[in-house]
């Protein structure tokens, strides 16, 4: 039984193989993740006596490489939960953390598992791009939610409850918001406060009448602006500060778009694209 055991990390992996009895077949030596260097471990692999399998830890996606092109050669990949070899063999005081040590590890964990080791069977591209997808999806979701949040608690020193009188959906053109927007051009109470409510009826309606937003509420924001209690400045440090933080929200909010109709936003556009 030819237990090969592969320690993985980013470009490179280390490969050690082991038989029964502490025999050590190959000696811990370091592969680079070329193709090259792959169809040399898959050749030197094919060149042992016996039954060989190969065991490595599922390492995000650097150990995908080389389960894939030794999957691809015809061998019994075994891609296993690192949590499964953290604890085996730990039965001496000394401490070796290095990827050597691992490797021979892990083919050791290989040996004593051999009848149990899951076989590695890679993942059609359909389910390998939804999963992507989610990933991505996932990580745009948080960034979105701590910038929105950051944004919020600056209005709440330059315009308190402003964003609690917007409830329009987002535009269909740019998921761009409304509150968003508005806060960009109204980004201080003061803005608005510090005309009467004539002046800024007419300055709001001709914004949304640009912006392409329907033109209500001018009567509550202007009375709210008269009962806000700034505590940052009305200066151009402060504008620079929310302008910029508004940007940052309307530059990772994701594109609407109606049933049909080509796609304006960036990562839309990049998916049909490359379709």
């Amino acid at each position: 039984m030819n237990a090969v055991g592969i320690d993985v990390s980013k470009g490179k992996s280390t490969v050690c193989v082991m038989r029964s009895f502490g025999e050590v077949v190959v000696s811990p030596y370091e592969v680079t993740h070329t193709v090259s260097e792959l169809d040399k471990l898959a050749h030197l692999l094919k060149s042992l006596n016996g039954e060989t399998k190969v065991i490595m830890e599922c390492t995000g996606s650097y150990h995908l490489p080389v389960a894939r092109a030794l999957h691809a050669a015809g061998f019994f990949v075994s891609a296993l939960n690192p949590k499964l070899i953290h604890g085996f063999g730990n039965n001496t005081i000394r401490k070796r953390h290095n990827d050597k040590a691992d490797s021979v590890k892990i083919a050791n964990y290989g040996l004593s598992a051999w009848l149990h080791l899951p076989e590695y069977v890679p993942e059609e591209e359909i389910r390998q791009s939804l999963k992507a997808f989610s990933r991505q999806y996932n990580k745009y979701n948080k960034v979105k939610t701590m910038l929105t949040n950051n944004l919020i608690s600056l209005l709440d020193q330059t315009f308190p409850g402003l964003k609690d009188l917007f409830t329009s959906p987002a535009r269909e053109s740019d998921g761009h918001e409304k509150w968003l927007d508005f806060a960009a051009r109204f980004w201080h109470c003061e803005c608005v406060s510090s005309l009467s409510l004539n002046a800024f009826t007419e300055a709001y309606h001709k914004w949304c009448k640009r912006a392409g937003y329907n033109c209500v509420g001018a009567s509550e924001i202007h009375a709210l602006s008269r009962q806000c209690a700034a505590v940052m400045p009305k200066n151009e440090a402060t504008k620079v500060l929310i302008t910029y933080a508004t940007a940052q929200v309307n530059a990772i909010s994701p594109c609407r778009r109606k049933s049909g109709d080509e796609a304006a936003c960036g990562v839309t556009a990049g998916i049909s694209r490359c379709a």
